[in-house]
């Protein structure tokens, strides 16, 4: 029944991953794929091999670029099945974890798109089983296959090192302590070490750009929450059916007869919870941990209703099994359509207006529009490139061959370099993020169109500032509807030296 449910989780995203459209962040992973290096401004690099792969491979149509992901989340929902199987779990109980974690919204959603996060969620939950068999079979030698998996995850994901740390206290809070003695541990260590050092070293001779995007973020960026709205985020995100299921694994660890073998994992989620609070973190940061509660609540449920059974209510406990798996499938089938694109557009945003702003968890402080951030980023692309490519072609050929195309964000500068080659158009360029190390190229430029840039901006750098279009679209996001397209010419100095002028690490 595992491989049927992580089977289910493919065939649902293999047949919905092709909907809306390419979604901002993917446009600059494959571009980042076109820029292979050991490290980039907001992430590390295996994103971008793996981008780099699905397109060789492959190709980079939706279906193509998304299907390792789609691989990837198939396998977290195995992995949760299999983590409640090592807690001693029934067949049942392995079950209702994988379908737990196959309905949680923001699983179902991060799976169906090429990002980072799924493979954050990946090795965060190979990380938990891991520590599951550590503390059952009591193997030090097993913290080596530990560090080897922390790696990977932190030349995926920074995050990784949140995981780290609620295991560290863990560690110092419970009698696995014992293991700071043995040598295993820190060999695994020292493995995850010699993994992302590449990374680190790319980081040192670049200036720990990643130090100071992630400070820009928090600072300009990210929405700042409550501590309660914190934990909603973790309700709605994980899905609300779910919460019973998780809580039961978080007081079975903690506290549960049963469980509190395994108090280590109940303490890693607390010291993790507790850190983001604290750093007013984005909900979905915390999403990689649930794996390994769902499946300690999967278990503590069904040994209570066992212990039922046992007890003399055995028709209760024969109905509850079912009735628990069906309330949790149904419940997933109506919150699908928020993270899945499965209605048409029109559609879902009258179906979204039924749960009014319950199912829209804020992470950034963005103004809305029609759609929630992560749809409305799957919208108005194609038009975009379209309108610039009519700016462009507009040009006399002598300022065609001189003309360089500057977005002011990288979904802006992804999709020209993706869409614009069958409109013929050159490669952007941005100071956004990693396209600011990449710098303006060494063509001659006299000509400049800019993507979202003020024209007081534009007029600092260009004597001779001219509208060519702007790009309306009633389903993107505030900040790219309404998008001024400007032609300069005239720059007042060669681009390069006007390019340190352009960085924005946020």
């Amino acid at each position: 029944m595992l491989l049927v449910l992580a089977a289910s989780t493919l065939l649902l995203h293999l047949v919905f991953n092709r909907g809306y459209g390419y979604f901002r962040d993917e446009f600059y992973y494959l571009a980042c794929g076109e820029h292979l290096d050991w490290g980039y401004v907001d992430h590390p690099p295996l994103v971008a091999l793996v981008a780099r792969a699905a397109r060789a491979l492959l190709g980079d149509s939706l279906p193509a670029i998304r299907f390792v992901p789609a691989v990837a989340s198939a396998a977290v929902v195995l992995l949760t099945g299999l983590l409640a199987r090592a807690l001693g779990g029934s067949r049942y109980s392995q079950c209702l974890a994988a379908i737990a974690i196959l309905i949680a919204p923001t699983y179902l959603f991060i799976g169906n798109y090429l990002s980072m996060n799924v493979f954050d969620q990946l090795f965060w939950t190979a990380g938990a089983g891991i520590l599951i068999l550590i503390v059952r079979r009591d193997d030090p030698r097993l913290w080596l296959a530990f560090g080897v998996v922390a790696g990977l995850g932190l030349m995926n994901k920074s995050s990784m090192l949140f995981f780290g740390f609620g295991v560290a206290v863990a560690l110092l809070l419970t009698p696995q302590r014992t293991h700071l003695k043995s040598g295993w541990l820190w060999a695994g260590a020292l493995a995850a070490g010699l993994i992302v050092l590449p990374n680190v070293l790319w980081e040192v001779r670049h200036g720990w750009p990643t130090l100071e995007f992630m400070q820009n973020a928090q600072r300009l960026k990210n929405y700042h929450g409550t501590p309660l709205e914190f934990f909603l985020g973790q309700v709605v995100e994980i899905h609300p059916l779910t919460l019973p299921v998780w809580l039961a694994g978080l007081g079975s660890f903690l506290f549960g007869r049963e469980g509190r073998k395994y108090r280590l994992l109940g303490l890693v989620y607390v010291a993790v919870f507790l850190l983001l609070t604290v750093q007013q973190a984005k909900a979905y940061y915390l999403a990689p941990i649930y794996p390994m509660l769902l499946a300690g609540g999967a278990v503590a449920i069904g040994r209570s209703i066992e212990t039922r059974a046992t007890a003399g209510a055995g028709r209760v406990a024969r109905w509850l099994k079912p009735a628990i798996v069906a309330s949790l499938l149904a419940g997933g089938a109506v919150t699908a359509p928020l993270v899945l694109p499965i209605l048409p557009i029109e559609t879902f945003i009258r179906y979204q207006a039924l749960f009014g702003g319950a199912a829209a968890v804020k992470e950034e402080r963005h103004a809305m529009g029609r759609l929630p951030q992560h749809y409305a980023d799957m919208f108005g692309w194609e038009e975009m490139v379209a309108t610039v490519a009519r700016v462009y072609h507009r040009l006399p050929p002598d300022e065609q061959a001189r003309c360089a195309i500057f977005a002011s964000n990288y979904g802006e500068a992804g999709a020209i370099d993706l869409l614009g080659p069958k409109y013929g158009l050159p490669k952007a360029v941005s100071g956004h993020n990693s396209y600011y190390l990449w710098g303006p190229g060494d063509r001659p430029v006299q000509v400049v169109i800019t993507m979202g840039e003020s024209e007081e901006d534009v007029r600092k750098s260009f004597a001779d500032v001219t509208l060519g279009e702007t790009f309306t679209n009633d389903y993107v996001m505030p900040y790219e509807n309404d998008l001024p397209i400007y032609v300069g010419r005239g720059p007042r100095a060669p681009l390069a030296e006007l390019w340190p002028h352009t960085k924005k690490f946020v």
